[in-house]
């Protein structure tokens, strides 16, 4: 029954690609032959040459919001790619910036439309797409140096290079979308009687892309909903009715192609964080057998019916003994009637257990709300127990207010597949397994308190990480042990206290000390590797390295970029603003460090980021409000040194010693912050009023952007914490610029 349920789904989410693939290949051609036949008649598109709000408003609404959910998507699509997100992001930086360059030319909607249907039909490819893409991730992750998901340890070098051009291919497709819209917000801003009022609209309707991603998140509506925004967009900046309908047209090949079928047994939903795909799987008599989660298209967790009476009914679906069950195990080690902790609850399957373990309560903490929703269709019911209470939240923001005492706080399997922002290249989970995160945990256990961790170990020195960080926390080796399950989902399981409960738990149970006994794991033995801290939350990463999937995809971007600035003819004879330069690359760094210092006092959680994002850009508003209204400008020296006593300041600030709650030290952590950014925003908008071309500024500053970007992955090798001293270099360098700049009287420096 369910193999034909499958069949029937797979059937018609391929007819439905098929058809859309189909009419995208012949609307493509026609516009190939389209531009082939204007180029010969010497014909070129045209786009209104006045100022036009509007035109700036809705250009700039796009381009973040299209950059948010175009990197979202691929980073589901191509799984790769959502462990090396901020990369892609670059390309829509590069795109954009050199759009700015190119705003005296014309602007090829044409071009920039074709690029995202390409990009769409190359990643929905009808026949075997999720086989090609799976591939390409496998070939690019691959290492002993990394964890990424079911990606070996040896690299295969012809696969990785056929892969690596397919990147390119996609990356050069990204930044094809972004050159016009780059072109006509700069455009716009060159047109515009005041810059700096222009600017304004710029930031502003950026943050109602901000709002509007906002929005299709908490639906969780699916892509064709935002790319369908994207092409309205597109078709509101076309020059003719004609160029309109024609955009507009396009929503119906993109619908086919990102559809995805459902039925009850069967569907996808697009959270705030991540895609999740619910397969059911049924006896032949309709009961439940199980279910499995999937996210970004790889397994994630099974959801299992573990109760006393299913297991009588269907006995030889275990292994083993019920009690020897990864989900039944914790509570073995556990003083009778625990009050329970659950860090990662799931869809309920550790919940399920504490509740047959007769637990006394159950705080059961989830960041993911259709996660947590699909625990309704969990078979045991554990979220409608009284006992159970679920929180809705990140780990680590819901330890730092919670209270305990707790017998029993249990990490469940919360290996993450998703990253914290766009803007960075950790993971939603990377906070959780440091060892500030255990010291916290192990301050809420009782007396005879048991921690336990259970982790999908696949790299030798991820376990041993593990164990190292519990041995630093409790002062003492943990009790580490292989749980595997035919029916549930199985993992590496360590157990820990501060008394000698867990040791004496081994003593009263032969059984349970056996079973630990036999299934001691391999990685105890390897050597030692460095332990993760909120400095340096990098827990996939074996080292302070930069792994080679980082090297060979940034060599990309370099390539990429390079040649096609190359291209224009001003970017051979003259040199970009170092000051306007500096600025983007300094202030991607600084939003890196602010959105992940905040993370780590308000949570993980996208609502964080999203406001952290959109917070920024609205001091950059207040900024450029200040500077237009103002008489008499700022003195240059009074905003450098603001902007570098607000960076030095955020260095030597010992947050974590700030006795209060974690939401008052986030607080006081904003509005630390909030000072190099309001500095940094007034040195901006002071020399973008006065520059002598506005694109060009932009279009540096993009590019600039590009380079942050490329930098902020020094963190793997330096900490978070040290990217404020890498950004504090790069101001010093725009001030540099900014003599340069007051000594010229014109940012532009001819070259040859």
């Amino acid at each position: 029954m369910v193999q034909v349920i499958s069949t029937l789904f797979n059937n018609q989410t391929m007819n439905l690609r098929s058809i859309g693939f189909c009419i995208a290949a012949v609307i493509l051609c026609g516009e190939a032959f389209f531009v082939f036949r204007r180029r010969n008649q010497g014909s070129m598109e045209s786009s209104p040459q006045k100022w036009s709000w509007w035109m700036l408003v809705v250009a700039s609404f796009l381009t973040l919001f299209a950059e948010l959910v175009l990197i979202r998507w691929l980073g589901t699509e191509v799984r790769v790619f959502a462990y090396v997100k901020n990369l892609a992001l670059l390309l829509c930086f590069l795109g954009f910036g050199l759009g700015c360059a190119l705003s005296k030319y014309p602007v090829r909607w044409i071009s920039s439309a074709s690029a995202l249907l390409g990009l769409i039909m190359l990643v929905r490819l009808p026949w075997h797409s999720q086989k090609l893409l799976e591939g390409l991730s496998q070939a690019l992750g691959a290492g002993q140096d990394i964890q990424i998901w079911s990606t070996g340890t040896v690299r295969n070098w012809p696969d990785f290079l056929s892969s690596a051009f397919l990147t390119a291919v996609l990356l050069f497709l990204i930044t094809c979308i972004f050159v016009p819209l780059g072109q006509t917000v700069s455009r716009q801003l060159e047109l515009a009687a005041s810059p700096l009022r222009g600017y304004s609209w710029n930031l502003a309707a950026s943050i109602v892309g901000i709002c509007a991603v906002f929005a299709v998140s908490w639906n969780e509506l699916p892509p064709t909903f935002w790319f369908g925004i994207v092409f309205c967009g597109m078709a509101f900046l076309q020059p003719t009715l004609r160029r309109r309908m024609w955009t507009l047209a396009l929503v119906v090949p993109i619908v086919l192609l990102l559809q995805d079928s459902s039925t009850p047994q069967h569907f996808s939903i697009w959270t705030p964080y991540q895609q999740i795909e619910f397969e059911q799987e049924n006896f032949p008599d309709g009961e439940f057998g199980r279910a499995i989660i999937k996210v970004n298209h790889t397994g994630y967790q099974y959801l299992v019916n573990l109760s006393a009476d299913f297991l009588a009914r269907h006995s030889k679906l275990l292994n083993g003994p019920p009690d020897e069950n990864p989900y039944n195990l914790p509570f073995r080690f556990a003083s009778p009637r625990p009050r329970v902790l659950i860090v990662g609850s799931g869809a309920g399957n550790d919940v399920a257990a504490a509740v047959r373990n007769q637990s006394q309560s159950v705080d059961a903490v989830e960041i993911d709300p259709a996660i947590l929703a699909l625990g309704k269709r969990h078979p045991e019911h554990p979220y409608r127990s009284p006992i159970v209470t679920a929180h809705l939240t990140d780990a680590r923001a819901f330890m730092k207010r919670a209270t305990g005492p707790y017998d029993l706080i249990l990490f469940g399997l919360l290996d993450s597949h998703t990253q914290l922002s766009d803007y960075s290249n950790m993971r939603i989970d990377s906070f959780v397994y440091t060892e500030e995160s255990f010291r916290e945990a192990e301050m809420l256990l009782g007396p005879n308190g048991v921690l336990f961790i259970k982790f999908q170990v696949t790299r030798p020195w991820l376990g041993l990480r593990l164990a190292e960080m519990l041995r630093h926390v409790f002062g003492k080796e943990p009790v580490v042990f292989q749980a595997d399950s035919t029916y549930a989902t199985g993992g590496a399981c360590f157990a820990i206290s501060r008394s000698g409960q867990v040791e004496d738990q081994l003593a009263r149970d032969p059984r349970l000390l056996q079973f630990v006994s036999k299934n001691r794991p391999s990685f105890v033995d390897v050597a030692a590797v460095t332990v993760t801290t909120d400095d340096w939350p990098y827990l996939y990463q074996e080292g302070r390295w930069l792994p080679g999937i980082f090297v060979s995809i940034s060599g990309l971007v370099i390539l990429l970029g390079g040649v096609l600035y190359w291209r224009i003819p001003e970017a051979r004879q003259q040199v970009p603003s170092l000051f306007f330069f500096g600025m983007g690359a300094g202030f991607l760094l600084l939003e890196t460090q602010i959105i992940s210092r905040l993370a780590l006092y308000f949570g993980t959680t996208w609502q964080v980021n999203g406001i952290v994002i959109g917070a920024i850009l609205t001091a950059l508003l207040l900024a450029n409000a200040i500077i237009e209204r103002q008489r008499k400008p700022w003195p240059a020296w009074l905003t450098v040194g603001g902007l570098m006593a607000g960076i030095a300041i955020a260095y030597i600030m010992p947050f974590s010693r700030i006795p209060g709650s974690a939401a008052l030290v986030g607080w006081i952590a904003a509005a630390v912050f909030t000072v190099p950014v309001f500095f940094a925003g007034v040195l901006f908008a002071t020399q973008f009023r006065k520059a002598a071309s506005p694109s060009a500024a932009l279009g540096a500053n993009m590019l600039g952007a590009v380079i942050g970007g490329l930098l902020e992955n020094l963190s793997l090798l330096i900490g978070l914490k040290a990217l404020l001293l890498v950004a504090l270099g790069l101001y010093l360098l725009a001030a540099w610029g900014l003599t340069g700049l007051a000594n010229r009287g014109d940012w532009k420096q001819q070259v040859g």
